[in-house]
């Protein structure tokens, strides 16, 4: 979906970009480009990045016009995008990233907070004390939000939604009857950066986190928002205590979480998934559905549909009780 929130600076010409970054291609023509997206939801006139062999099959999907990669990908592009040869592929998506969205680097206290009782919602929503509500908010009817909660700008909820005390949230779609408890950092920018002796450069973050129906998030939880593409919570889905949800992670609907899991980025989960409590999920992963994962579990690969797995690296549970006996 397009991003609600951040603005885009665009178009921009593709030798402007590709001068300000300082990467030369002498075979490209310079057009006028739109945006900056992932190969999945990337169209005509924008640009994409394919850097690891794990998208190469929606790399030969996309409907980018461009697309920066390196020279061993460049073959699993189709004949409607072009590579730009790139020997630092997430750096330069990063940089030209920035271009089109300079305010999504940081993420500064909202100064356009105000008490609940200077906004619309002050006779619609029942609010604890010390409740903020910033700009281009939304909340639909039935809610209720907590003590020293604040709703930063650029925030949609739906109706019946009940919002804990001491929660921040920011840059999201929360659908109805979602319970956000105490404590929760929601839509703040991911941990994404290129380390650099000098200065780290900071991978902007302009997708969101959207919430589903019927979804409860346990106290202490934080929601990374996207990078390029959104991070996503499935309707019916569960999440216990002290959870981290990394950046662009996809979690399908009735899953139940159990407490202090950690998501790293860009994984998927599958519908019906149960993990216990203190397992970890390495990045770009695809766990399918129906999948038990068994408490203090290490996820390092792919998992199929119908799996129950334990220990670390994560293998099938039988195996794993016949290795412990």
């Amino acid at each position: 979906m397009k991003n609600p929130f951040f603005k885009n600076t665009g178009p921009h010409s593709l030798n402007y970009l590709l001068e300000t970054i300082y990467l030369k291609d002498d075979n490209i023509t310079d057009v006028k480009i739109n945006d900056i997206k992932d190969l999945s939801s990337s169209q005509k006139n924008e640009i994409t990045f394919l850097h690891s062999k794990r998208y190469t099959d929606l790399a030969k999907k996309t409907k980018a016009s461009y697309c920066l990669t390196s020279k061993n990908f460049q073959s699993f592009l189709p004949n409607n995008c072009k590579p730009i040869i790139s020997d630092k592929v997430l750096l330069h998506t990063a940089q030209i990233t920035k271009i089109f969205y300079p305010e999504s680097i940081t993420d500064d206290y909202d100064n356009t907070v105000k008490p609940i009782n200077e906004t619309e919602f002050k006779d619609k929503i029942k609010s604890g004390k010390n409740v903020l509500i910033g700009k281009n908010v939304k909340i639909g009817e039935n809610c209720l939000i907590g003590h020293n909660s604040i709703i930063e700008k650029n925030v949609n909820i739906g109706d019946d939604c009940s919002i804990g005390s001491n929660v921040i949230i920011r840059n999201s779609l929360i659908k109805n009857n979602v319970h956000i408890l105490d404590g929760c950092v929601i839509g703040k920018k991911g941990f994404g950066f290129f380390p650099n002796k000098e200065s780290n450069f900071r991978y902007p973050q302009i997708g969101i986190v959207i919430i589903e129906d019927n979804v409860e998030i346990g106290c202490g939880s934080t929601i990374d928002r996207g990078s390029l593409s959104n991070t996503i919570i499935g309707k019916n889905t569960y999440l216990d205590n002290q959870i981290h949800i990394a950046h662009n992670v996809k979690i399908g609907e009735n899953c139940i979480i159990a407490g202090q899991v950690g998501f790293a980025g860009s994984s998927t989960l599958g519908n019906n998934v149960m993990i216990g409590g203190q397992a970890g999920i390495s990045g770009h992963l695809k766990i399918g559905n129906n999948v038990q994962i068994g408490g203090g579990s290490g996820v390092i690969k792919n998992i199929p549909d119908n799996s129950k797995v334990m220990g670390y690296p994560a293998k099938d549970l039988k195996n794993f009780i016949r290795e412990n006996k």
